[in-house]
């Protein structure tokens, strides 16, 4: 926490002189601009043609070379907020306040075996938590890394990777502040690799494509120069007004040119806000992970994939960023193409949308193999950057060992990563072996379906290959299954206790499949009456328990605990509370046994109902 602090105000200070270097820069822009602008009209008033040409270059080279001071002290005023804000958002999250995260609530589907019970995705999640992507590509694969268990090993070389990176606090943070100057969660990757994989039409005769437009760029420059120098030597004159028709007749045929290629550039120019966020994204996070050294197999070999026949992934993303930055400049249409004076002029004088259609093509040939391969990379670093991260900020987490036989459960001091530190209660638990099915009884507000929401996110987090809320950790690999927060579905007519029944179907389809499945049922049958909630849940666990399944089922019943317990191969535990100087207090820990406490009528009490003496009694 004193390192995120110190860390904002290092870079609050810094963004503050940058602040005043840009306003400097702007100042002097303007001056240079208005002296530039005044020098040349009084050349070109006292006809000093060599002078107004020789002033002119000047001019454009030293505009732009204060342009570009600016662009690149203005990149690092803004990397310097967001390595700010990143700091910020790292205070946020030991806070647990996470309500201005990315949700990743698109993610949710009722259908999913666990993500709709234990806080996955959606408000106060562990997405939200987790979450340090900036490419839309990486967001989507750190969801797909929570929405199903890795295999042992790819887990163990994430885990491995992520303590790498764990220390790199600065190269972290850098490598994340590099990826939000094009952070665009709309991007669309699969829409530029679809771009990409269109076939190309000049390329296959650029020669004679870039021979015209030689030649025609030549004839009309030398006609504008032409023009130029008759206008300011002779004025509105006859030779004027020949030279002005010669460059006339170039301009017409040139406009012929460009509007045969008009479809092949406005191909390119169309969605090219998009594809240019996209690009520089990968382009500047690719820059960030080519410079770095690593040690561990999975980081060595994601970086050595931006490496192919010898060249740069991240020289190449440039260039292309470099094609669609000069085509941002023109429209994606007749009208829009005027919007832009500077782009028109010289497309009409030296056809640009040639060399820049034939290079885009070129590009296309050579790279659209790979850039699917770079996406991916970048794609894991990011994922594998948040897992980090997380970790960074709970160093006390632990790797969970996958155990290599099956069915094995054991957490010590296990803790749910979304409690604030101060309020989160810890519990050892560990189930061993198939068929062991743990019953878990207790009043409510004791802690049941925290703690089975506790089990199944730590879960969650072990088999993406982060560090778990526990001082030790060691599971088999299991398919995760749980059925807690069903509810009614008013479009698809669907009741909460049919719902349930459905989620019920799911569990048995599985386990009958032969899948090492890890099921969490949060009181069972809740949307019927007393009797046939007792009927069906002993019907239920008896069922699980021939099939050897493996699980916590938590019940507010203690009858089927009891009958549970003497007949079928089911281990009682159980949250208990006391009534302490006219209160009653949770631990929040969990014991052995059937619940002891029978202090439901003392809550109710509490709220104002008046409990008849006669029922007291029962």
């Amino acid at each position: 926490m004193k390192i995120y602090h110190d860390n904002v105000s290092k870079y609050a200070e810094k963004s503050e002189v940058l602040a005043k270097v840009l306003s400097n820069l702007s100042l002097w822009r303007v001056i240079f601009f208005i002296a530039a602008f005044a020098l040349i009209v009084f050349l070109a008033n006292e006809r000093i043609l060599l002078g107004l040409i020789v002033t002119a270059i000047v001019c454009v080279a030293g505009f732009v070379y204060l342009v570009k001071r600016y662009n690149r002290t203005d990149y690092k005023y803004k990397h310097t907020k967001f390595l700010k804000e990143i700091n910020e958002q790292e205070i946020q999250r030991l806070e647990n306040k996470l309500a201005e995260f990315e949700s990743g609530k698109d993610f949710i589907k009722r259908a999913h075996p666990y993500i709709a019970d234990i806080d996955t995705f959606g408000t106060h999640s562990l997405f939200q938590l987790l979450n340090r992507t900036t490419t839309e590509s990486g967001s989507l694969l750190l969801a797909e890394w929570l929405l199903a268990p890795a295999s042992k090993s790819i887990i163990e070389e994430r885990q491995e990777a992520v303590k790498e990176l764990a220390p790199r606090l600065d190269w972290r943070q850098d490598f994340e502040a590099a990826g939000m100057h094009f952070k665009n969660a709309k991007s669309d990757v699969n829409h530029l690799l679809n771009w990409l994989s269109k076939p190309v039409h000049l390329l296959e005769n650029q020669t004679k494509y870039l021979l015209i437009e030689g030649v025609l760029a030549i004839c009309s420059s030398i006609a504008l120069v032409y023009f130029l120098a008759q206008f300011i030597s002779f004025g509105y004159s006859k030779p004027a007004i020949i030279a002005m028709l010669i460059l006339g007749v170039f301009v017409a045929i040139n406009q012929v040119i460009i509007n045969r290629v008009r479809k092949n550039a406005d191909e390119i120019a169309k969605d090219n806000d998009k594809h240019l966020k996209t690009l520089g994204g990968y382009k500047e996070l690719i820059v960030k992970i080519e410079n770095e050294q690593f040690n561990s197999g999975l980081l060595q070999k994601l970086k050595s994939v931006f490496r192919q026949d010898k060249y740069s992934a991240a020289d190449e993303i440039g260039k292309l960023v470099n094609i669609l930055e000069f085509f941002q400049h023109r429209g994606v249409s007749k009208e829009s193409m005027g919007k832009n004076a500077f782009y028109g002029l010289i497309n009409i004088f030296w056809l640009i949308d040639i060399y820049l259609i034939i290079q885009a093509e070129k590009w296309k040939v050579k790279n659209s193999a790979y850039l699917k391969k770079w996406a991916d990379a970048v794609s894991e670093f990011e994922a594998l950057n948040s897992l980090a991260g997380f970790h960074y900020s709970n160093p006390e987490y632990a790797f969970p060992e996958i155990a290599a036989e099956p069915y094995q459960i054991h957490f010590e001091e296990l803790g749910h990563p979304l409690l604030n530190k101060d309020k989160r209660v810890t519990n050892t638990f560990h189930l061993d072996k198939r068929g062991e099915i743990a019953m878990i009884t207790g009043s409510n507000m004791a802690g049941k379906s925290t703690f089975l929401r506790t089990l199944g996110i730590n879960m969650v987090l072990a088999f993406t290959g982060a560090p778990c809320c526990a001082k030790s950790a060691r599971v088999s690999l299991l398919q995760l299954f749980t059925s807690m927060r069903t509810q009614d579905n008013l479009e698809e007519g669907v009741s909460s206790f049919y719902a349930e029944l459905k989620r019920i179907e799911q569990l048995l389809e599985l386990i009958t499949s032969g899948k090492p499945i890890f099921f969490l049922l949060d009181e069972m049958f809740k949307g019927t009456n007393s009797k046939d909630r007792y009927k069906g849940g002993v019907s239920l666990i008896k069922q699980l328990s021939e099939l050897n399944a493996f699980g916590i089922i938590s019940t507010h019943d203690l009858e089927l605990a009891k009958l549970a317990g003497k007949h079928m191969m089911v281990a009682n535990y159980s949250f208990n509370s006391e009534i302490k100087d006219g209160e009653m207090l949770f631990n929040y820990k969990i014991t052995d046994g059937i619940c002891k406490d029978f202090n439901a009528s003392e809550l109710m009490r509490r709220s104002g109902i008046n409990i008849l003496p006669e029922i007291e009694e029962l």
